[in-house]
């Protein structure tokens, strides 16, 4: 399996604010991963990145105490599928072959405590990534990879410009409906507008 190592490059609020969109990045190139993820996990995530510490440990926090605890090192983790629109994720230790199923917003807010590289299957980015589009902002076009990114405030009360937004109604009108999709916990929906999505983006 050839895998490509990703860093995030923003986590942005989808219509409703009841789900998230976390965008990977891949470190020696510019295709980028959307994955849709929860409220709560893109708020252990952004609150890791903006190094802020809540008054009692989120469950990403008490299981790096209980890995630094009993000593177990987290190498790296790696999204590894993509089975029918779900994204599938492992955690990698110390130990020779040793590895735990995980969602990857999970494991990547895992991975952000334990200073643990982020792998993607280069498969998955072959299809699905989206590839930056000309007419982009210059931010993206000229970015420095040795430059720490600007993730902004976590929660926003409006959701910041979209990068991937075409100024299509269509595009609304997918979101909203993949927005509701997750509040009515239907993912087999959401999987599909998701991907609708992905390819509209692939083709403005």
């Amino acid at each position: 399996m050839n895998t490509v190592e990703v860093r995030i490059l923003g986590i942005s609020s989808t219509p409703g604010g009841n789900a998230f969109g976390l965008i990977l990045k891949e470190v020696n190139g510019s295709r980028r991963l959307p994955i849709i993820i929860g409220a709560f996990e893109a708020q252990s995530i952004a609150f890791e990145i903006e190094n802020i510490d809540p008054p009692r440990p989120m469950t990403h926090d008490l299981i790096k105490n209980i890995l630094i605890t009993f000593g177990y090192k987290l190498n790296s983790i790696i999204i590894d599928s993509l089975d029918e629109g779900t994204f599938h994720a492992k955690l990698n230790f110390d130990e020779e072959g040793v590895q735990i199923d995980c969602r990857p917003s999970d494991a990547i807010a895992i991975a952000l405590r334990m200073n643990a590289p982020i792998y993607v299957n280069e498969d998955i980015l072959d299809e699905a990534g989206v590839s930056p589009q000309i007419g982009e902002s210059e931010e993206y076009q000229n970015e420095d990879d040795d430059e720490p990114e600007d993730y902004g405030n976590f929660p926003k009360s409006e959701p910041e410009p979209e990068h991937y937004s075409t100024g299509n109604k269509k595009l609304d009108i997918l979101q909203s409906r993949l927005d509701r999709a997750i509040e009515e916990e239907n993912y087999e929906l959401a999987a599909k507008l998701r991907d609708e999505i992905q390819n509209l983006l692939r083709n403005s």
